[in-house]
């Protein structure tokens, strides 16, 4: 997934499809004028990489010019096209192919068309790389077809959103998703701050910390705060419906999110059971429940030097720490046995250089439908 100003977007064409999808045009193109020496116009912006490979292809004697029309601003359309590049001169009495980077509704094609009309050219023809099918309402014919894709918008590979992507190697859509969320296991040492923090920029989500949360409610003095409050200063736990409704504060607070990482709750199957019931309400559901697994005398060595530097007590005596795992593995038990039975547990290697573990959190993501 990949971030270009306020939109995500997923892969979806990779290099060796489109460049198998261009040299197959240029087989096909060259059957029918190989003979004689044709001129293939790009369209810029779009087309400048399309055209390249394709000249590259196609290994026979041709010209090459550009013309530039523009008729789209951000995610759509704007039903005017614009004629920047006109057409070249001197074209009497050639075979002109156009090389179009995609084709949807038509309009651009049809500037084309009008503006190649007003030329002496013996015959002229269409070749789009990328042929939306379904929405493509012009009366003309689209000779040469690399690929036929859905109209999902697309950027990579020569074309933008608003400006930016162009220069993607391969071409990725819109991601048009519903929305993602996770639930975040790791023992203490783990790095589940640290891939939250990575996942929330890229996914655009948004971390929701039981603990953080915890902190804000009781520190602001909020309703919910100073109930929790109360019975923690009884020496009672707090019950899991304060938590969830601290939780649907914070997920009420954040309509624009395209999902949300719950980390440090559920920790229990029942904790689980009401999230999942809160989430519904939502017409939300949990994704996926992922655990970052690591060695724990790997994790032992971590905290312990991380103790040296943040002077927690429990991250100093090797002995509270296995304490911890032992507790973190206890509560974690029916949790993962939970989610399995829905299908949605996940385990991923937490040892590593992070922006590797932040790839295996990412292709678990990715994989979800």
């Amino acid at each position: 997934m990949i971030k270009l100003h306020d939109k995500f977007f997923k892969p979806y064409l990779k290099e060796e499809q489109i460049l198998n999808a261009i040299a197959k045009m240029a087989k096909d193109i060259a059957k029918d004028y190989k003979d004689e020496v044709p001129l293939f116009v790009g369209v810029l912006n779009g087309a400048f990489m399309f055209v390249s490979d394709f000249l590259k292809a196609y290994q026979h004697p041709c010209e090459v010019s550009f013309v530039r029309l523009s008729s789209y601003q951000g995610l759509t359309s704007t039903g005017i096209v614009e004629t920047l590049l006109d057409v070249p001169e001197e074209m009497e009495g050639k075979s002109v192919i156009i090389l179009e980077d995609v084709v949807d509704t038509g309009r651009t094609l049809k500037q084309l068309v009008h503006l190649f009309s007003n030329t002496n050219v013996k015959e002229f023809k269409i070749a789009a790389l990328f042929y939306k099918s379904e929405v493509y309402n012009g009366e003309y014919p689209i000779d040469y077809i690399g690929l036929d894709i859905p109209d999902n918008f697309i950027v990579g590979y020569g074309l933008d959103y608003n400006e930016l992507g162009r220069n993607l190697r391969e071409v990725y859509q819109l991601n048009q998703a519903n929305m993602i969320n996770i639930v975040l296991f790791g023992k203490p040492g783990a790095g589940k701050g640290t891939q939250a923090g990575f996942l929330k920029e890229k996914y655009n989500l948004k971390h929701i910390s039981t603990g953080d949360v915890f902190r804000y409610n009781i520190q602001n003095g909020t309703d919910l705060g100073k109930l929790a409050k109360s019975y923690i200063d009884r020496g009672d736990l707090v019950p899991d419906a304060v938590t969830i409704d601290m939780l649907k504060d914070e997920v009420e607070k954040n309509p624009d999110a395209a999902g949300f990482i719950f980390d440090g709750f559920p920790r229990t199957a029942a904790q689980a059971e009401a999230l999942d019931n809160f989430l519904e309400s939502k017409n939300m559901r949990v994704d996926a429940t992922i655990a970052l697994e690591a060695d724990d005398d790997i994790l032992v060595a971590r905290l312990l030097e991380r103790g040296k530097v943040s002077g927690r007590s429990d991250d100093q005596d090797e002995s509270k720490i296995r304490n911890r795992f032992d507790e973190y593995n206890e509560k974690t038990a029916p949790l993962k046995a939970y989610y399995q039975k829905q299908g949605k547990f996940h385990s991923v290697n937490g040892i590593g250089e992070i922006d590797e573990i932040t790839t295996r959190l990412s292709q678990v993501i990715e994989s979800l439908d």
